[in-house]
């Protein structure tokens, strides 16, 4: 069974960059036709897809966030890897790795295997 987990650091300071580790287990993430996301979720708010990395390495971003988000992976430690810069208090959000096969999907709402979350603040 596929599991993920989201790591990194739980409080960022504005203006700094984000980063966040995803680390998959249960399967590889260059298998194909396996796609790898992150989404997040504002208080109050929905789920916000961020952007994805394919079993191929290609990669993939929200319009609204792409200027600012970068994501990579390390196949020889089955992770992938999440940079979210110049970041404000509007980025405080619990922020999700998923995964999905075969298509990718920009909807947060169509995944099959999800990381617990973790809380990131944004704040001096």
């Amino acid at each position: 069974q596929v599991q993920l987990q989201e790591s990194g650091p739980g409080l960022v300071k504005p203006s700094q960059t984000l980063s966040l580790t995803c680390t998959v287990s249960g399967g590889s993430i260059t298998t194909n036709y396996y796609y790898w996301s992150w989404i997040r979720q504002p208080p109050g708010k929905g789920l916000e897809w961020m952007g994805a990395i394919a079993y191929s390495g290609s990669t993939y971003y929200s319009p609204s966030l792409k200027s600012r988000t970068s994501i990579s992976r390390d196949t020889s430690k089955n992770q992938f890897t999440l940079q979210l810069s110049s970041v404000t208090p509007e980025d405080t959000a619990v922020y999700y790795c998923a995964g999905r096969s075969p298509l990718l999907l920009t909807s947060p709402y169509e995944y099959d295997y999800w990381g617990q979350g973790t809380q990131v603040t944004v704040s001096s």
